[in-house]
């Protein structure tokens, strides 16, 4: 029965609320680095088309939230 246990209340929402811990701190990590960075990110990555730009900040999203899933598992 080691299948059923994520349907018990608890663990169910303590999952809810370590998700909604990761994305609270991944969002602030984000607004940090968009704030520590010399231009508009939203501006350089759809308006400019900056592709490059997209694949730094996705890898930096990805960095990011390797780092809060293993601070919170």
């Amino acid at each position: 029965m080691m299948g059923i246990e994520w349907l018990k209340p608890a663990a169910f929402l303590g999952s809810i609320l370590y998700a909604l811990i990761g994305v609270v701190i991944f969002w602030l990590c984000f607004v940090i680095v968009d704030k520590i960075t010399p231009y508009d990110l939203w501006g350089e990555i759809v308006e400019k088309q900056n592709v490059a730009l997209g694949v730094v900040v996705a890898a930096m999203c990805l960095g990011i939230s390797l780092i809060v899933a293993a601070a919170i598992h």
